[in-house]
């Protein structure tokens, strides 16, 4: 029995030993030995193979293409849809531009909105048109052919028998280091050396948790990212956001004074780096937010503020408005685009149905977190914009460079109800249309 337990701690011990040497120290300074790379290319591969086999599956049995909506959505906007219906018939000699046929046009884009709605869409997962040999996808395809089942049922023991243990000790060590590495740090007079050692501390711990998820991050045009006393501002998908900006550069993170395990990595990481944390009642004085991230931004020696103006996840297939609050500072913006690739696992975080404990455990038995980085060029308020109109712009050229779909709607509706002056203002831009031309001589 003695020389079992040996056994298992030597084999342990080896484990260990190559976690260090073949993941963590390549991690720790920026490179990789290619482990990652080959585990990539067989998994596409596979996925690629899986999905010419559901292709040929659904030709055989004569099945339609499965679609991502529910219905057949129109894709203009009904001011110039209407306006083309309205072209192509006579004028009405009286009574505005308004027939009774048009209710049949409203009453279909009313069905069409109930149904599937632009917002309500926004916050759950996006479907994919081929299964990624998940069950949590396209639940649809339970049985397709023997080959593509014992596939499946080898990528079930692949993850978690072994990439979900190794993922697990990979992202505690790495927590665990930011917590003593900055703690450590933060003892040490303010000195140059102090700043670039914090740096180093965060990059290489929050390297080390994106290897615990299997992450593969593509950044583009770096020589916009963001520079010291700016602003970084990005869309948001899931608090591993975080974990791809930082696994390029640091940044000083902006939010809300936690307890719990959160509470330890915000105090410790304080300790040697200047991020901004708020108490509960700081957070509702809005000058006194605005006050500390303007003394921050003034302050050229600090580190860029990173932001999420949406103020809550996103599903990764559009952008929402952009809170303006960031925009009233004043400084640099840096725009940074965010877009990961579904076919390897939903990195969406849908908070109102699972927990934080229970997102990171899907994510860690997903195949693998791959997503593309793009910065954009730094952009400044011109003259005669205000704050609102700032921040459509820099929303527009997030959603643009990352394929979004630029959306006005406040992402605050997942969980409020809408506003009754945003309820007026729609029914007024509607009864504009319903009318038509006569609507400027009912006044």
């Amino acid at each position: 029995m003695e020389d079992l337990w040996a056994m298992a701690l030597w084999g342990l011990k080896i484990w260990l030993y190559l976690i260090i040497a073949l993941i963590m120290v390549p991690a720790m300074f920026g490179f990789s030995m290619g482990i990652s790379e080959i585990y990539m290319n067989i998994l596409v591969r596979t996925l690629e193979w899986a999905t010419l086999k559901i292709q040929k599956a659904s030709t055989d049995n004569h099945t339609a293409k499965v679609s991502n909506g529910l219905i057949q959505r129109h894709q203009g906007s009904m001011e110039k849809e209407l306006e083309d219906l309205r072209r192509n018939r006579p004028k009405q000699p009286v009574g505005g531009d308004f027939t009774f046929s048009d209710c049949f046009y409203f009453s279909c884009r009313g069905i069409e909105s109930i149904v599937e709605d632009e917002v309500t869409q926004r916050f759950t997962s996006e479907e994919l048109v081929s299964w990624n040999l998940l069950t949590r996808t396209n639940i649809d395809f339970q049985y397709i052919s023997l080959k593509l089942t014992l596939v499946y049922g080898l990528g079930i023991l692949v993850r978690y028998c072994i990439l979900v243990p190794l993922r697990i000790a990979l992202t505690t060590i790495g927590l665990s280091w930011l917590v003593i590495g900055t703690s450590a740090v933060g003892l040490l007079p303010n000195w140059r050396i102090k700043f670039w050692l914090s740096e180093w501390v965060h990059i290489m711990c929050y390297r080390i948790c994106a290897r615990g998820l299997s992450a593969t991050i593509h950044y583009h045009n770096k020589e916009n990212i963001p520079k010291k006393g700016g602003i970084c501002v990005a869309n948001h998908t899931s608090p591993i956001d975080i974990m791809i900006l930082c696994n390029d550069a640091c940044y000083a993170m902006v939010g809300q004074v936690h307890g719990g395990l959160i509470g330890v990595l915000q105090r410790a990481m304080l300790r040697c780096c200047p991020h901004v944390w708020f108490e509960r009642a700081e957070m509702k004085d809005r000058h006194l937010v605005t006050k500390r991230l303007r003394d921050h931004v003034n302050d050229k020696t600090k580190l860029p503020i990173l932001i999420f103006p949406e103020g809550t996840c996103i599903n990764n297939t559009s952008v929402m408005m952009f809170k303006k609050g960031s925009f009233e500072i004043g400084g640099t913006i840096y725009p940074v685009a965010i877009k990961y690739d579904p076919k390897f696992g939903d990195a969406f975080w849908n908070s109102s149905k699972y927990s934080m404990v229970s997102y990171l455990l899907r994510m860690m038995t997903s195949w693998a977190l791959v997503c593309n980085v793009w910065y954009l060029p730094a952009m400044h308020q011109q003259e005669g914009e205000d704050a609102v109109q700032f921040a459509n712009r820099v929303k527009s050229a997030i959603a643009h460079q990352g394929g979004l779909v630029d959306l006005q709607w406040d992402g605050s509706l997942k969980r409020a109800k809408v506003k009754e002056s945003f309820k007026e203002q729609q029914q007024k831009q509607y009864s504009s249309m319903v009318v038509g031309e006569d609507s400027s001589n009912s006044d």
